[in-house]
Order: C-alpha cells, then sequence, then structure tokens
C-alpha cells in the first residue's frame, strides 16, 4: 500500500473499509477478465483519489477469483484495523454488479438505515464505488458480476461497535464516504449518533435518550426501564449533534442523562463537551450556588475547585445540594435552543454510583 499523509497533528490516516472492499473485488474483477495474478492493484476512492493496495490474497478456484486487502486505519484506534477484507468475483452473463454479503459481513434487520433490510451492511458510497470499480473491469465484456464481501473474524470485530443495537447483526458493516480513515475522526462518530437516532425513530420511538457514555447509559436504562433499547444513544461529545437530529427526525423528547462533568459544561451553552474543546465554567457553578444562598466564602471556594466533581463534594458539604437541580434547569434552556425550540427537553444528572442526584423538570413522571 502506497505510504499514508499525515494530518495537521502527524497522525497517519488510514483507509475506510469500503476502499479496501473495492480494492479487492476490483483485482478479483481484473484477474477473471485477463487471466492475471496480481500482487497489487491501483483503485479510484471515493474522493476521487488513487491508490494502490497490495494485496494479501489473489485465488482461482473454478469460475471464482477471490482476492483480498489488508485494512490499514493509519493512527485511529479503529477495531477493524488489520481486518482483511475479501471479495470473491464470479462472472455472470446479465449486466450489472450484484454486492452480496458472506461471513463477518453484517446483515441489515432493522429499518432506518437507508438499506434494504436482509441486505448485507454495505453503505451507499461504498457499494457505489465498489460497483464502479468492477466495471471499469467489465467494460467491454458485455459482462457482469457477484462481488461476495467477506471480513474473517468479522463477528468478534462486532462487539467492539454498536452494530447490535442498530440491528447490524452477524458482523461489521462496510463503510466510507470518502475512502480515507482520518485519526480520531469525529466525522464518524458523529454519523453513528446520527445512524442511531434514524433506526430508533424509524422503529417509533418518540423519546429518545441521549447519554454522555456507556457508564451513564447503563444508569439511563435503569432510570427508564421502559423505553426500548433502540431509544438510548450515546452521543459522547455530540450531544448537539443528537439534539439537533432529534429535532429533525421529528422526536417529541430529548432526555439528557449524564454526570457533573459533561452536564455542566451543557449548563455553560457548550454542546460539544470535549475536554479540548470545552471547559468547566466553575464562576458559573458559582453563581449558581449564589442563587441557593451560598455566601462569598463558600462561592470563592467552588471557583477554586479542581474540577466538577469536587463542586459536587464542596455543594453537598455546605447544604447546597440543589445545585445539581439547578445544573440541569440551564442544560435543558441551553439545549432547547440549540435544538431549535420545537423538542421538549429534560435533563437528569447522576452521580458515578447510578444514584438520581438533580433533575429538571422536577415534576417530571
Amino acid at each position: 500500500m502506497e505510504p499514508k499523509t499525515k494530518d495537521p497533528k502527524g497522525l497517519r490516516t488510514g483507509f475506510t473499509t469500503g476502499a479496501c472492499a473495492a480494492a479487492a473485488a476490483k483485482a478479483a474483477a481484473r484477474c477473471l477478465v485477463r487471466g492475471d495474478v496480481l500482487t497489487s492493484i491501483a483503485t479510484t476512492l471515493p474522493n476521487r483519489s488513487r491508490v494502490t493496495f497490495a494485496l494479501a490474497r489473489c485465488d482461482r478456484a473454478g469460475a471464482a477469483v477471490t482476492c483480498s486487502v489488508i485494512k490499514d486505519a493509519g493512527d485511529d484506534p479503529d477495531c477493524t484495523h488489520g481486518a482483511e477484507l475479501v471479495a470473491e468475483v464470479v462472472l455472470k452473463d446479465e449486466a450489472g454488479v450484484e454486492i452480496r454479503g458472506g461471513a463477518g459481513v453484517a446483515v441489515v434487520t432493522k429499518q432506518g438505515l437507508g438499506l434494504e433490510v436482509g441486505a448485507p451492511a454495505v453503505n451507499p458510497v461504498p457499494r457505489r464505488n465498489i460497483t464502479e470499480m468492477v466495471e471499469e473491469e467489465l467494460a467491454g465484456t458485455g459482462k457482469g458480476a457477484v462481488v461476495t464481501l467477506s471480513v474473517p473474524g468479522g463477528e468478534v470485530m462486532a462487539t467492539q461497535t454498536t452494530n447490535a443495537r442498530l440491528g447490524l447483526v452477524g458482523g461489521i458493516s462496510i463503510l466510507g464516504t470518502t475512502g480515507i480513515v482520518r485519526p480520531y475522526s469525529t466525522a464518524a462518530y458523529k454519523a453513528s449518533v446520527v445512524q442511531a437516532i434514524d433506526v430508533a425513530v424509524e422503529r417509533g420511538a418518540r423519546a429518545l435518550v441521549l447519554t454522555t457514555g456507556g457508564k451513564s447509559e447503563a444508569y439511563a436504562m435503569k432510570l427508564f426501564p421502559a423505553l426500548p433499547a433502540d431509544a438510548f444513544i450515546q452521543v459522547g461529545d455530540f450531544v448537539g449533534v443528537g439534539l439537533k437530529h432529534c429535532a429533525r427526525r421529528g422526536a417529541e423528547r430529548a432526555i439528557i442523562v449524564g454526570m457533573m462533568g459533561k452536564l455542566s459544561k451543557m449548563a455553560n451553552g457548550k454542546m460539544q463537551t470535549h475536554a479540548a474543546g470545552s471547559e468547566v465554567n466553575l464562576a458559573l457553578l458559582a453563581g449558581l450556588a449564589a442563587e441557593l444562598g451560598a455566601d462569598a466564602a463558600a462561592c470563592q471556594e467552588i471557583e477554586g475547585a479542581n474540577t466538577a466533581r469536587h463542586v459536587l463534594e464542596l455543594c453537598a458539604a455546605r447544604g447546597l445540594s440543589r445545585i445539581t437541580m439547578l445544573v440541569c434547569r440551564k442544560v435543558v434552556e441551553h439545549a432547547t435552543r440549540h435544538a431549535g425550540g420545537t423538542l421538549e427537553v429534560r435533563a437528569y444528572l447522576m452521580d458515578f454510583g447510578g444514584a438520581l442526584l438533580g433533575q429538571y423538570p422536577e415534576d417530571d413522571e
């Protein structure tokens, strides 16, 4: 494979599962048409750049050729880094390219993903890319092709993703909009949030629970046991993305569940809560404490706190525990405004052991 480029932070970029699958399929089609045995293949990515991939496998068995590419995700901590994307291609007399899923490629079992139920989880952009690359090799032959994609070990890799909750069963998805993996890609996470909301709404969820991580989600599921698993969306740092998409898809209610650190950032109007992009506003928290009657010494102590969690400890010691309700109130105000005013928003603040510390509105059923 060609040397990787680096992003502005000096991290290596990589290639998506879709780009690797398209390269493997193109190589297999070329072998069938020309009778060649290849060690590499030059292909065009969805972003139209040209890349040469080394082949891990190039085997012929009767009427089929199987080629594969090992995915290099660059410096992105992707569970599919090192995966073998395998494409078996068989020619057919009818024009067109049919894409099938084999072992390790997920099958779609729920609506809302923009993919047909029962079809392999090959997203639209990589599907087009695979089709285009195979058709390049078939040009002038009058033939079509059946492409069967597989990923050895894909079922195990999928356990590290949200595929099962989205109704993608039996393996990983074939993904990628540009063909390039950006290290620690926020675009990929945002896309997963949007996709999860799409599935939930398509399956009839009107109230969606936006959580900041796995722990807060587990607590939220205990808080709202009547809601289906689809309704719980791990938005991570991207609560703003989740809120706007909930509103866009016509959801009636967004329930934000998190702990003091993230919620105190949201209370300051930060709808992207990554540590590098927002800090806890201790002055804001001191002001909320003042609303509860805290004296100047207490407010000064809060402004000098080490963390939002430390603020909780200080307030608990001074009888100011209702600061959690005020934080939730501010979260609801900012989140409602961010979503455009049409979405009902509620907020729940949990402690690190799963106990509910505060909520807004307080008269929630």
